[in-house]
């Protein structure tokens, strides 16, 4: 006998914006601080949780437990360009790449200013339009 668990669905999408909106302020002052492999981290982070957000909001139901952004945003029913689906793919490496250090010192290489700023720019624009989806 499967009995649906009940929740305050507002109180977690609400968990999960203000997760994602602390990590935005957070990626926006390691940009500042020219620490450009973190930035690039919680940029993930926050599109991740902004993302389950709008997995609770749209389909009433937890978000998975997954890194994986186009997942949750085929998970959510949001519609991606071309473009937005190959930059969620990139931007979901962020994760793995700052999480295991036999892979951070290939990533810290990897994210020179240009690199950075290129990817914290694409990040805040994706952030921004999901947040939009998540207010309305």
């Amino acid at each position: 006998m499967s009995e649906k668990i009940k929740f305050d669905f507002k109180k977690v999408i609400d968990y999960w914006k203000e997760g994602a909106e602390n990590n935005y302020q957070t990626a926006k002052f390691l940009y500042k601080g020219k620490r450009y492999s973190d930035c690039l981290f919680f940029c993930h982070l926050m599109l991740e949780k902004i993302l389950k957000g709008l997995v609770v909001a749209n389909i009433k139901t937890h978000a998975p437990h997954t890194h994986k952004l186009v997942d949750l945003a085929k998970r959510a029913e949001i519609k991606l360009t071309k473009n937005q689906i190959d930059y969620l793919t990139e931007i979901t490496e962020f994760n793995i790449a700052g999480r295991y250090d036999n892979i951070k010192q290939e990533f810290y290489k990897k994210c020179a200013k240009k690199y950075t700023e290129k990817y914290f720019k694409i990040c805040e624009e994706l952030y921004l339009w999901l947040r939009k989806k998540l207010c309305l």
